[in-house]
């Protein structure tokens, strides 16, 4: 700029639009300017290590945006369908008798948090191996059973997510490539249930219940319909004013109107029927349990493509939060669970809160719940927040996303696609984490659910995570 067009410039009313360092403007500032600031992260956060980290990955940007297209692409091409229910010995890979899986990274018992200690008890007293809760801890403790992840066997879970062998479990197949399938249970409904840690005796009754009655109608009726397109009915859903994730009143009613009409045509006492009907009635939150294993079973389509910086799955286990990528699938990086910012139920305040918990978080990573918000205004009176933050949460997970999904529009942003596919570069470029809405559940074994709200993943899994992908890119052929 020459002299002469910078006091012309300087001469006049000058107004500043700042990012950056505040002292820089200090000086226009103080003689009255108008200043605009702009929120502003360098990339990284600023730290020198990872910013370098990222510089490296320019000479393999083509490579990687080549990679994540394909892996958006095959998500997006998944159809998965509900196709029946089964008990988990018989349908779940490699389900053993003295197995129990849980939601999020491996976990041992004595790193348990309370809540998936108390699932875990429950599922010892409904399993029949212990008589009472002491006696469950000490099976438990003393190594009578084995944990694995959820995720580990194409399952997820909500909450503690745990699944033993006798339990009922949706099965979601991929119609494009039927070998590829998911699992999730039955939903319990709120309040003090199993998957929030609760084990009394009505926890049980009702478990019971949700096998020997609920699961054998479902089935039949599964049976005399065929597979339900979930992707397709997810898409109604959220229309009607569903996200996907803590909000599923319209799915649960979409799904009972899929089915009621052959259910009550089986071949079965009316009074078992009319309970199944009236049990998901009365369950606000029974279609989340088909919209995860559905987000499972689409983002298993995109696992396995070198140079693919997507996320692939986020899953916590009340002590522990993980991420897998797409470039490298069953590779856990794993941090802290965090403290959900939410609202409680009368009588507990933050204090009672175990940290975040639950496989539940697969649907932000496949472009629903926080990342769907907008769609769902009625959401905030669930987590808290205003309606006008809602629709702001999900336009800034737009900035970290590889792309849309088309099929799921949402009418509050013009009929946009839900923002799809969790790019790790740019969660790290754009200092920005991913939104999750959640659950609470009680930091004691055998509460329950004390709150909802808001959360994030620890910044360790994806510093841990982009490392890791650095090293990766750096083994592929022709990485130059």
């Amino acid at each position: 700029m020459s002299l002469d067009r910078a006091r012309r410039l300087l001469g006049g009313p000058l107004s500043v639009v700042h990012l950056g360092i505040d002292a820089v403007v200090e000086g226009a500032r103080a003689a009255g300017a108008p200043v605009a600031t702009v929120p502003f992260q360098p990339p990284a956060g600023g730290d020198p290590e990872r910013m370098a980290m990222l510089e490296s990955l320019g000479a393999h940007g083509e490579r990687i945006d080549g990679a994540n297209r394909a892996a958006l692409e095959r998500f997006l091409a998944s159809e998965p369908r509900l196709v029946r229910v089964g008990t988990a010995r018989d349908v779940v890979p490699a389900m053993e008798e003295d197995l129990f899986l849980h939601a999020g990274p491996p976990i041992s018992w004595e790193r348990m948090s309370g809540p998936l200690r108390g699932a875990v008890i429950g599922g010892l007293l409904l399993e029949g191996r212990a008589d009472n809760p002491e006696a469950a801890e000490r099976i438990a403790a003393g190594g009578g059973i084995r944990f694995e992840p959820c995720h580990a066997h194409g399952g997820v879970g909500p909450m503690a997510g745990l699944v033993t062998p006798s339990m009922p479990v949706w099965v979601v197949e991929d119609a494009g490539d039927p070998t590829r399938r998911s699992f999730c249970t039955l939903n319990e409904g709120l309040g003090k249930v199993l998957r929030y840690g609760a084990y009394a005796p009505e926890v049980i009754e009702r478990l019971r219940f949700m096998a020997d009655g609920l699961a054998p109608v479902l089935a039949d009726t599964l049976a005399a319909t065929g597979p339900v397109d979930l992707k397709l009915l997810t898409a109604q859903a959220l229309q009607m004013g569903d996200e996907g994730h803590n909000r599923n009143r319209a799915g649960t009613s979409l799904l009972i109107r899929e089915l009621a009409a052959a259910m009550v045509e089986l071949d079965r006492p009316s009074d078992e029927i009319g309970r199944a009907l009236a049990f998901m009635h009365a369950n606000d939150h029974f279609y989340l349990n088909l919209s995860m294993p559905m987000c499972k079973c689409m983002l298993m389509a995109a696992e396995g493509v070198p140079g693919a910086s997507m996320l692939t799955v986020m899953a916590r286990n009340g002590t522990d939060f993980g991420v897998q990528l797409s470039s490298m699938p069953g590779r856990w990086f794993t941090g802290p669970a965090q403290q959900v910012d939410g609202l409680y139920f009368p009588g507990f305040t933050a204090e009672d809160a175990n940290p975040d918990i639950g496989d539940s978080a697969i649907t932000e990573t496949a472009g629903l719940g926080g990342f769907a918000m907008a769609a769902s205004p009625a959401i905030v009176q669930f987590v808290g927040g205003t309606v006008a933050d809602a629709l702001a949460t999900s336009r800034r997970m737009r900035r970290i996303a590889v792309g849309r999904n088309p099929v799921w529009a949402i009418p509050t942003l013009d009929f946009a696609g839900t923002a799809t596919g969790i790019d790790l570069r740019r969660v790290q470029e754009l200092t920005q984490l991913p939104t999750i809405n959640t659950g609470v559940a009680h930091r004691e074994p055998g509460v329950g659910q004390v709150g909802a709200g808001l959360v994030s993943p620890p910044w360790s899994c994806f510093h841990d995570a982009l490392a890791a992908f650095v090293d990766h890119c750096e083994t592929l052929p022709d990485h130059g």
